[in-house]
């Protein structure tokens, strides 16, 4: 039970964290000085790339799983296409807060923007996905709302808008709030604050849950209830305090910050590789184990070998960045450089 349950943190997780690292890019050029314009055309290009290499994911794995995969499967909506979409709109609301608001008071109210857009794409999910079904719509289109995809009901293995990218924004919120001034001076207490804050949420989510009223005339806690998204941005403030914790006290106090090695860094440096390629040896036609006959020995196992499969994987990947037409230079002569060249080649690279 405990295991399914964190199951379904992944796909909150990579949202909530794609709106802190998009608070961060902001962050950037805002202080940059640059207008709002060219903030926004930087942010939603890069969604707009996201998204592709969503739609590229989709064509890959129906190439795969060609003869058996309907043709359909290429309009499904998958978490790369939410994180995209997702960082379209928070640039869109990024540049209409910085349009208006200049100075100490932008700040305020981007953090107000984003905690806004997240309550209200929260709210707006269960009769979106019952009563407020924009039917009307082709099925593709109406999917990137609900996650109907062609099967005339929404489905909950799906990641649409709503209320996947409220997750986004969440994490947007609290990216602008960790980079103030004041969080900067207090850093231990605000994180302190933000793990407190997550822990009211849970409590508050579960007494709403308990009450006999609800507000939707279709009431669904698991998939669409804003109570369960509360629930889960509080555990997720939770286990932002807990990574704040670790690498202040543990990682900090045990490596006395010279490792010079650190796995999660090296995986989030590889995050787009490592999750297109892991996908297809976790879940599709490459899978390392079989399904839904694993014990959890073996499946415990099988996640520790597809961790440093991709921990290596993302190693390389950061090592031959940028040394294509080197290892190509020498697969075409693979003869050894004369005296000095390779220092001096280093060199150049600033190694």
């Amino acid at each position: 039970m405990y295991s399914q349950l964190g199951g379904t943190f992944p796909a909150p997780l990579f949202l909530f964290l794609a709106g802190i690292s998009f608070a961060l890019v902001t962050e950037k050029l805002w202080k940059k000085n640059l207008p709002p314009a060219q903030i926004a055309h930087a942010t939603i290009r890069r969604g707009a790339e996201i998204f592709a290499f969503g739609l590229l994911f989709r064509l890959q794995e129906y190439l795969i799983a060609w003869g058996w995969a309907p043709l359909s499967d290429l309009l499904r909506v998958d978490v790369l296409n939410t994180i995209g979409l997702s960082m379209m709109l928070m640039g869109l609301v990024c540049w209409l807060v910085l349009s208006i608001h200049r100075g100490a008071q932008a700040r305020l109210a981007l953090v107000l923007a984003s905690a806004g857009t997240a309550l209200l794409i929260s709210l707006l999910t269960p009769p979106l996905w019952t009563t407020w079904r924009p039917n009307w719509l082709p099925w593709p289109l109406e999917s990137y709302i609900n996650g109907v995809h062609n099967l005339g009901t929404p489905q909950a293995w799906l990641f649409p808008i709503f209320p996947w990218t409220a997750f986004a924004f969440a994490g947007l919120a609290s990216g602008f709030v960790l980079q103030s001034e004041w969080a900067r001076r207090h850093e231990t207490l605000i994180f302190f604050l933000v793990g407190a804050a997550g822990l009211l949420f849970v409590a508050a989510s579960r007494w709403l849950d308990a009450q006999p009223r609800q507000l939707y005339a279709v009431y669904d806690y698991w998939h669409t209830s804003p109570n369960f998204f509360l629930i889960r941005v509080g555990m997720l403030f939770v286990i932002l305090t807990a990574s704040y914790a670790w690498c202040r006290w543990v990682i900090g106090q045990w490596g006395g910050g010279h490792w010079g090695f650190s796995p999660l860094i090296q995986l989030g440096q590889a995050s787009l590789l490592v999750y297109w390629v892991h996908l297809e040896f976790v879940y599709g036609r490459f899978s390392i184990l079989p399904k839904h006959v694993d014990s959890i020995r073996i499946a415990s196992l099988g996640l520790l070998t597809i961790s440093l499969a991709m921990l290596i994987l993302a190693y390389l990947r950061t090592r031959m960045k940028g040394r294509g037409a080197e290892m190509l230079a020498w697969f075409r002569s693979p003869t050894s450089p004369k005296p000095g060249t390779l220092l001096s080649s280093r060199a150049k690279r600033g190694i």
